[in-house]
């Protein structure tokens, strides 16, 4: 089955879709007028200039320069987070750069070459794709898990001081605050995952049924989009939050300031 191209006129005749929320945005006086029509113009020249440079990065389809754009990727995925938490530098961007590697690189490798058998896991066509989808929900995981944990960390720290009087060590005191964060992290995930099907039809899935592959292979791509992400998510998260919280205490275990002023 032929893929249906679309048009720039008629992608332009899409976007106009838009104006339905940006008017009622505008209506109930949100405030958020100005940050979706600045996003919606951002998405549209980002998306352009990436599907430019994708071309030309699957034309290489070098290794190096493959690699070399995911860890900018890895780079820029990181600093949003830190940015979102706003927790201290010094605290956690090594902990998120070192998760993000760590996991994209151990599931993606399972996935391309495991999984998928490839005799190249760095070819452009895969590599950059699977990549993007692994640090897009790692990214989303580590924001609102991390916060969690460190903003209800520095709430209830009297519980923390409470379990360590009581003998527990660091790693056992932090747990209740581990679990709050991977709770509230994942539960949504979890709820799609479970009703995947049912109730709602993958991005993923209708994008390669829209490309012209067979429902039969869009399924089992998606069942794996789904297993990969949620696993490089949740391993990129114990590792930031495991290796963040050695800079986020002294050696008495009290708490150094976490957040910026």
């Amino acid at each position: 089955m032929a893929t249906i191209d679309i048009s720039y006129l008629s992608l332009g005749i899409g976007l106009l879709l838009l104006l339905i929320p940006i008017y009622y945005i505008w209506h109930y006086e949100t405030k958020l007028l100005k940050s979706i029509c600045i996003g919606a113009v951002r998405m549209v020249i980002q998306m352009i200039f990436i599907g430019v440079y994708l071309r030309y990065l699957f034309e290489w389809n070098n290794p190096v320069v493959n690699c070399l754009w995911v860890f900018i990727m890895v780079y820029i995925a990181a600093e949003t987070a830190l940015t979102r938490t706003k927790v201290r530098r010094k605290i956690l961007m090594m902990p998120l750069i070192v998760g993000f590697v760590t996991a994209s690189v151990l599931i993606g490798a399972y996935f391309l070459g495991i999984v998928l058998q490839l005799n190249n896991v760095f070819s452009a066509q895969y590599f950059i794709p699977i990549m993007g989808i692994l640090l897009g929900n790692m990214l989303s995981v580590n924001v609102i898990a991390v916060g969690t944990f460190y903003s209800t960390l520095q709430r209830e720290q009297n519980l923390y001081y409470y379990l360590l009087g009581n003998g527990a060590t660091r790693g056992e005191a932090l747990q209740p605050f581990i679990r709050q964060a991977i709770v509230k992290a994942f539960s949504p995930a979890i709820a799609n995952m479970a009703v995947m099907g049912l109730v709602s039809l993958p991005g993923t899935m209708i994008g390669q049924i829209l490309g012209g592959s067979s429902p039969d292979v869009a399924i089992k791509y998606q069942i794996m989009i789904v297993v990969i992400t949620m696993s490089a998510s949740m391993l990129s998260l114990i590792i930031a939050i495991c290796l963040s919280a050695r800079q986020a205490f002294d050696g008495y275990g009290r708490m150094r300031k976490i957040f910026k002023c």
